[in-house]
């Protein structure tokens, strides 16, 4: 499909790094809209707030929320980077719904990408905040002493899979929505299941749009958890 296809935007089949593509530009036009909502609707900061200016307020009051209620006080300070995650992830979803656009989000070498930043950052920071007791993540004081080694080795390859789940979850989830309406319309052209492959269509990007907000939340979301862990890591 097309859509899942990168292309250099200004002719020509070679890609190399610093070749500009369809991919670049949809991620920058990405950039773009968090800077209209975020910068720029709510610049005025009006009393009554204008539409955009209630959208952003609702965006921001939702992922503080969330770092508040999962990570505490103390993670406060990094709800710009989250912040950032989600608005990106949520906007990027989106405009891959317009026609002739460009998915991001459901290319995996987006997704890895933020997944890893996550990953890394997350880390780093446990070992740097706590030390050699960020370690106690992976140690089940709780559970009995026989089976705290064979739990510690199970916790230390589920950590090192996070990754993989938190990227492939975003970018399978988004792909898969995106090759069901193309199989819905390639029915629309028999003109004897035709009404039924426009209302399956219809339905189903109805649900893609509810998909692209869930798939943000929950990246977001993860990424709370894992920051919790690196800010709490005792069992």
């Amino acid at each position: 499909m097309d859509q899942f296809i990168v292309k250099p935007l200004f002719g020509g089949d070679t890609l190399a790094w610093y070749t500009p593509t369809n991919a670049a530009l949809w991620m920058g036009l990405s950039i773009v809209a968090i800077i209209v909502l975020l910068v720029m609707g709510s610049s005025r900061r009006a009393v009554v707030p204008s539409r955009m200016q209630s959208v952003a307020e609702l965006a921001y009051g939702f992922v503080h929320k969330m770092v508040v209620d999962i990570c505490g006080k103390e993670g406060v300070k990094y709800f710009p980077y989250v912040m950032t995650l989600f608005m990106f992830i949520v906007s990027a979803n989106f405009l891959g719904l317009l026609p002739l656009s460009f998915s991001t989000t459901s290319h995996f070498a987006v997704t890895v990408v933020l997944a890893l930043l996550v990953f890394l950052s997350v880390t780093v920071l446990g070992f740097v905040k706590n030390g050699a007791a960020f370690l106690g993540l992976f140690w089940v004081s709780s559970a009995p002493l026989a089976l705290r080694p064979i739990l510690a080795i199970i916790e230390l390859i589920s950590y090192f899979v996070r990754p993989v789940s938190h990227s492939i979850r975003l970018a399978g989830n988004l792909m898969a929505g995106h090759a069901v309406i193309k199989v819905f319309a390639g029915f629309a052209a028999l003109t004897v299941v035709s009404p039924v492959s426009v209302l399956a269509i219809t339905a189903m990007y109805g649900l893609e749009v509810l998909v692209a907000f869930i798939q943000a939340y929950v990246f977001t979301i993860l990424t709370c958890v894992y920051l919790k862990d690196a800010l709490h890591p005792s069992h």
